[in-house]
């Protein structure tokens, strides 16, 4: 009598959990996906997985469920195991859903890298973090500068952490070497904010569903890969050299949350950065705990001094800022590089943008309470970006502290004027990432 295959249901964020069912499950009769669970990211759940990315076990695709569902779908389904695949949670609440999973009568399961990572070609170096708002992005656009400028690499290409939130058939495997890509592409602000940095530094980025597709794809027109990770997850790839950044503003999160924790024990190289706004015991604190899990990491100390074009026109007024999204949210965080700059260039008062909240925007302040008296800028699609523009033009402030990687300027219109800050990772002594990087990839 031939076995059953397992019933699986994956819990994701339409991230790791789809690069999961991609890489394990989606050629294996051994199991049976029946669904997966949507949470994080709007707009995800009530949509299928496409049949064209779903393979041929799964001609109808894949149902995908909003995360409330999870007990009812174990029953429905009398599912056997349930997969979780999403990032930047903190433990215990990722031991509360195994205990609702274990409680409606299924196994609790993750995957390994070691499962799930692919093999390059090609020679790769991995940026990942402990938690979502560390530095990742600023380390990753210094790792290409050193490639490109002090290691002489020609075709230095980056793939990103996946950011599916359009039709996922079509987000397969997405290129981008121009703005005009990221208006093909219909990018969200979220989106932009990984991919312009690279575009301006003339380097392509991939990023899209399908990993191994887009590996081979990058593979063809590239010297060495950049896997810039998101969200704190762990590397898609096998990595030859694997870069964690910490950030001692959030001393003991780097042992507190999964999968950083993870990120972090397996970490080749690991930065400390923002020592130069951190409390130094907070450094201390953080460089204790990672010598207590990974020995063997050699950590390198790191700021992200900030810049504006025009500090005259922050002094003295009344100052709006607008910070990173995924910080603010996931990340947890109150604030980011826009509230440094406010306070160091002498701003008179930092305007509350919450009583101005629009609609979704409003919504995203109920969801994440944590967050301060700041404007998270939340993009993911054209009505939250209108959200976004409406809150920003009737906030009652002189100037507009905007915070992102992007300029914002270029998506929507603000009738205040405003100053972009911009931020790069400067380590601090040696070694650094060049003489780390040379090690490894040197010619």
């Amino acid at each position: 009598m031939t076995a059953q295959p397992t019933k699986v249901i994956i819990m994701g964020a339409a991230g790791r959990d789809f690069h999961n069912f991609n890489t394990y499950y989606r050629h294996n009769p051994q199991y049976r996906v029946v669904a997966f669970t949507a949470t994080q990211i709007p707009n995800i759940e009530g949509r299928i997985y496409p049949p064209a990315l779903a393979g041929e076990l799964y001609p109808a695709g894949i149902p995908i469920h909003p995360e409330e569902e999870l007990e009812s779908l174990i029953k429905i389904h009398a599912a056997d195991e349930v997969v979780f695949s999403y990032s930047d949670i903190s433990h215990e609440f990722v031991m509360h859903q195994a205990s609702r999973v274990l409680a409606a009568g299924a196994s609790f399961r993750f995957l390994s890298a070691s499962q799930t990572a692919i093999k390059s070609s090609k020679p790769l170096v991995s940026v990942g973090a402990v938690r979502t708002g560390c530095g990742k992005s600023q380390t990753s656009r210094r790792i290409l500068s050193i490639l490109q400028d002090e290691l002489g690499y020609q075709r230095v290409v980056a793939i990103r952490h996946p950011m599916p939130y359009g039709d996922l058939a079509a987000q397969a495997v997405q290129r981008f070497a121009s703005y005009e890509d990221m208006d093909r592409h219909n990018c969200t602000i979220e989106e932009r904010e990984e991919y312009e940095p690279y575009v301006e530094r003339g380097a392509v980025i991939y990023a899209g569903i399908d990993y191994e597709a887009i590996l081979r794809q990058a593979e063809a027109e590239a010297d060495i890969i950049i896997w810039d990770g998101g969200n704190n997850d762990v590397p898609f790839y096998q990595s030859d050299l694997h870069i964690v950044v910490t950030d001692p503003h959030r001393p003991g999160h780097e042992l507190r949350y999964h999968p950083g924790e993870t990120n972090l024990r397996m970490a080749d190289v690991v930065v400390i950065n923002k020592v130069d706004t951190a409390d130094h015991q907070n450094v201390v604190t953080v460089q204790q705990n990672i010598r207590q899990v990974n020995p063997r990491a050699v950590i390198v100390k790191a700021a992200s001094p900030i810049f504006v074009d025009d500090p005259a026109a922050i002094r003295g007024k009344r100052v709006l800022v607008v910070e990173d999204g995924p910080t603010l949210t996931h990340g947890e965080m109150a604030y980011g590089a826009g509230v440094v700059a406010a306070n160091y260039f002498d701003a008179a008062e930092i305007i509350d943008p919450r009583p101005y909240a629009t609609r979704t925007i409003a919504a995203t302040y109920e969801k994440y309470p944590t967050t301060g008296n700041v404007l998270p800028a939340m993009g993911y699609g054209k009505a939250q970006i209108g959200d976004l523009e409406e809150t920003i033009n009737q906030t009652p402030a002189d100037v507009v502290i905007v915070a992102t990687p992007i300029d914002l300027a270029r998506l929507i219109h603000m009738r205040l004027p405003s100053q972009r800050v911009r931020y790069e990772l400067q380590e601090i002594g040696r070694p650094n990432l060049v003489d780390l990087l040379r090690q490894k990839f040197g010619k």
